[in-house]
């Protein structure tokens, strides 16, 4: 099983944003949030987590600044309503937050947050209860599909978290 798109973890992350598996236009050109009218990169600047606007090719460079990527179904590309229940990697998505430890999780969707905490009473922010020990957010899609529901205030809340967290262990 090849993966369509590489898992962006390392060690001493400040936040993991996990989706539910890459679009047709991130697939094609192997980059996260790739379609031209997702808000993810112009939010993560917009929100202060990136210094600058990135470009979706240039995923790579949040490593250094403490951010990880990954999906809930690797093998697989396009939109959630065609996703199958068979195409899910949740354990591999477990196994991999035991790994790093990220400090915090963000699903960029609450489908995607629905399917891997297996709720449907989901509200977006942050989660009363931790998954994998791990602080959990829920924010909305960025995704061009989902601008009837978006709303920038949950990705400035997850923000001003991440950054007082940070602030507060170099104290």
């Amino acid at each position: 099983m090849d993966d369509v798109l590489e898992d962006l973890l390392a060690d001493g992350l400040r936040i993991v944003f996990c989706g539910t598996r890459p679009g047709l236009a991130s697939a094609a050109r192997q980059a996260y949030y790739a379609k031209p009218g997702n808000r993810f990169w112009r939010t993560l600047h917009e929100t202060g987590l990136t210094p600058r606007l990135f470009a979706a090719g240039e995923y790579r460079l949040l490593l250094p600044l403490g951010i990880g990527l990954t999906d809930l179904a690797k093998a697989s590309a396009g939109q959630d309503a065609t996703l199958r229940p068979d195409e899910l990697h949740l354990e591999r998505l477990r196994a991999s937050l035991e790994r790093y430890q990220p400090q915090c999780l963000a699903f960029t969707s609450k489908n995607a947050a629905q399917l891997a905490l297996g709720r449907r009473d989901l509200r977006f922010g942050l989660q009363s209860e931790p998954f994998c020990g791990i602080e959990t957010h829920v924010l909305p899609s960025t995704s061009g599909l989902a601008t009837s529901h978006w709303n920038i205030e949950p990705w400035r809340a997850l923000a001003r978290r991440v950054t007082r967290e940070a602030q507060h262990a170099a104290a």
